[in-house]
């Protein structure tokens, strides 16, 4: 039976730019919402910026702009996020919108005016006011010396240098942080929110504690397990003890850019009030102003499940205040509240744009660089708990270029050619005994892997996918597609390999289609089946011919990812610069059709400028397998040389393919190596000199890696000229 979800993920405040904590908390949500649409259930996904609050009107007053026109030139720089890394939101909308308006006013009154009794009252609080800029300053906005440790120029809220937590009016000689003036203290009537009302704690105790309708928990253990704390007696960071929860100050006085609380002239919501009804009023302007339907009956629905995405360092607001504001106006509670961990880069650094050890992805879209290699990154990383990942560049090109080009995307480029060129496109429905197991394997995956991503255990979800994809690369070596093709006397057993390979790829794709969506649309137009349904029933009838579906990862394109601007200082960049590469990035050669081999003949070189290459005629003595990796076979070349002693040397070289070649078809063959090639240190080992090797220039629509093989009489050690 279809479902019918709500999906939100936080709002973004209005201030500035995405960052990469954004954009992977967009994809993850993302990719539950295209699994959950490709199961038929009906989703809408929704969000909006965060536009209200002090910060946004003093940024805005910097910029010579209206508070509106601000929040409005941050918008329009949203889109290229969105479409770059192919986030399917139903909806974007703003917190200052008019439904927002509408919709905070009236849960405030709903609030306001509970028949059980009012959740809101009003107190008379004393603060710090600006007498130069005539307003009242948020904590932030306030300065001085610590009252503990006496460092200089800390917060009106916590120290630094020494960690203690004050209040504004302990500082000692406070200055206010927009104007320099020395701040004064004024009274003024702020509305509370009551959350130490019994009502309120016995509800948020078995909400944040228990489990939804469908009997799964709210929140994951790690997360309800911190939120309990709030309900006890605990000790505070400076010492003192707060005791269950504390009622929250939902007010903010004028000037203030925000929503005015009704009845209350010079009187606006905290934005912490207003923001998570964005999630209602965005839905709202998606159902009532663009499909035309109405707010009232979808919200009605009792089936109707609701689901927000958030990081570690918002729990608070949406696992207490959130879900009571929601209870005690009168609406529907969420079902469930998934929270994510932070984003660190290399190793657990810190994220810095002045080091250059941020990942800005807007510039990693204008690099040309694929977002589906991120999508999967990152999805290969998440998992159902609140817990950290690390963006590492090498293991990043690692697994792109293994999983996703090496694993997956080859084992349609293998069969292709053959299929197009020996059976005009066409596939036999014939697998034989192996063929028909391997693929009723791979389609009985399809309930584990589901469950895998209802759960939200992306991370194990890409294992299970590739432990699959590895079982078919499998299935290729034991049949040699290469070899069958030699003789026209097996086309038979060539037309059944290859086609078990397009039909098990085909549901491969499906599997990966809410991670890599873009791809998942190219598939289908080759294979002719649709990749927007979890499961189908059918074989591929016919391909259209291979296109190339993806790129590898370069290490220059990495290099410039996460180059800073401006260089650092020395000392700065001697501690702090990310993994030493010093490359500037160097554009892929672009596939040239009309030229040979599919790329354009280099430059014109001199004599001499060929004469520096040594070139030398290698006899291959040894071959073997690279264990921890699918792409490289390790070679020992016996190149002529020998060492003090007299006695022959070999070198040992690393050399990219392994996808060609089995290393017993190697040992003895004479090859071409470059000789005078400085040794590179490797993952898994010294490489001492290249193989050479000849390739199209678009590999995957002409796969094959092909090493030189001089003809007989040549002997190791003989230069080439």
């Amino acid at each position: 039976m279809s479902r019918q979800l709500f999906v939100t993920t936080a709002l973004p405040y209005a201030n500035g730019k995405f960052h990469i904590g954004h954009i992977m908390e967009y994809i993850q949500a993302d990719i539950w919402v295209r699994y959950q649409r490709m199961q038929g259930n009906a989703v809408d996904f929704c969000c909006a910026d965060d536009t209200h609050g002090a910060p946004i009107m003093i940024a805005a007053e910097k910029a010579g702009q209206t508070p509106q026109q601000f929040v409005a030139d941050i918008a329009a720089g949203r889109k290229q996020y969105l479409d770059g890394f192919h986030i399917s939101f139903d909806n974007w909308s703003s917190t200052d919108s008019p439904e927002n308006h509408a919709l905070a006013r009236q849960i405030y009154r709903d609030l306001r005016d509970n028949a059980d009794g009012s959740l809101i009252e009003t107190r008379t609080i004393e603060q710090f006011f600006d007498p130069e800029k005539n307003m009242f300053l948020p904590d932030r906005y306030i300065k001085g010396e610590c009252p503990k440790c006496h460092a200089q120029d800390q917060y009106g809220d916590n120290c630094e240098v020494c960690g203690a937590v004050y209040a504004p009016t302990d500082l000692i000689k406070p200055f206010s942080a927009l104007s320099g003036a020395t701040p004064v203290l004024k009274n003024s009537e702020h509305f509370f929110f009551k959350l130490s009302d019994p009502r309120c704690v016995e509800f948020l105790q078995e909400w944040t504690q228990g489990n939804d309708e469908s009997g799964k928990p709210r929140l994951q253990p790690e997360v309800a397990n911190k939120v309990k704390e709030w309900f006890s007696v605990r000790t505070n960071p400076d010492g003192s003890t707060s005791e269950g929860l504390g009622d929250w100050d939902i007010s903010r006085d004028a000037p203030y850019f925000g929503i005015e609380i009704p009845d209350a002239p010079g009187k606006y919501f905290y934005v912490w009030l207003d923001a998570p009804i964005g999630y209602l009023a965005s839905l709202k302007d998606l159902l009532v102003n663009k499909r035309g339907q109405s707010y009232d009956a979808y919200m009605a629905n009792p089936a109707l499940e609701q689901y927000h995405f958030i990081g570690k360092d918002i729990v608070t607001f949406h696992t207490l205040f959130w879900p009571a504001t929601l209870k005690f106006s009168g609406r529907k509670t969420p079902n469930n509240v998934f929270v994510h961990g932070f984003l660190t880069v290399n190793n657990g650094e810190k994220m810095s744009k002045s080091r250059g050890t941020g990942l800005d992805p807007l510039k990693y879209l204008k690099l040309g660089m694929n977002a589906e290699w991120l999508r999967y990154y990152l999805a290969a990383k998440l998992s159902a708990r609140n817990e950290d990942i690390d963006f590492n560049a090498d293991d990043f090109m690692l697994r792109v270029n293994s999983d996703l080009i090496g694993k997956y995307v080859n084992i349609a480029s293998r069969a292709a050619g053959f299929l197009t060129k020996r059976f005009d496109g066409k596939l036999t429905h014939q697998f034989g005994v192996s063929g028909s197991a391997l693929l009723h394997e791979i389609r009985e995956a399809a309930p584990a892997l589901a469950q895998m991503y209802e759960t939200r255990e992306f991370g194990k979800a890409t294992r299970e996918i590739m432990a699959l994809a590895d079982k078919v690369n499998a299935y290729v070596d034991q049949n040699k597609p290469w070899d069958l093709a030699k003789d026209t006397a097996n086309n038979e057993a060539l037309h059944q390999v290859c086609s078990v390979l397009i039909n098990t790829f085909a549901v491969l794709t499906r599997y990966l289609a809410p991670i890599l969506p873009s791809l998942a649309a190219a598939v289908e137009k080759f294979v002719g089946i649709s990749m927007q349904q979890w499961t189908v029933a059918g074989d591929v009838a016919a391909i259209q011919p291979y296109q190339h579906l993806m790129q590898r990862v370069i290490p220059e394109q990495l290099d410039a990812l996460f180059e800073p601007k401006e260089p650092p200082a020395l000392a700065e960049s001697t501690q702090s610069a990310p993994k030493a590469r010093a490359k500037k990035v160097t554009p892929a050669t672009p596939v040239d059709p009309n030229a040979p081999g599919g790329e354009a003949l280099a430059p014109t070189i001199s004599i001499d400028d060929f004469a520096k290459i040594d070139l030398r005629i290698a006899k291959i003595v040894n071959c073997e397998a690279v264990e921890g990796s699918t792409k490289l076979l390790r070679l020992t070349l016996d190149v002529g040389e020998k060492d003090e002693a007299g006695q022959p040397k070999t070198r040992n070289v690393f050399s990219g393919i392994a996808s060609m070649y089995q290393p017993a078809q190697l040992v003895g063959q004479l090859t071409v190596m470059v000789a005078n090639l400085a040794p590179r240190k490797m993952k898994f080992g010294m490489s001492e000199g290249m193989v050479l090797a000849a390739s199209h220039g678009d590999e995957a629509a002409n796969p094959g890696i092909y090493i030189l093989n001089p003809w007989p009489g040549a002997t190791p050690g003989m230069r080439i000229h």
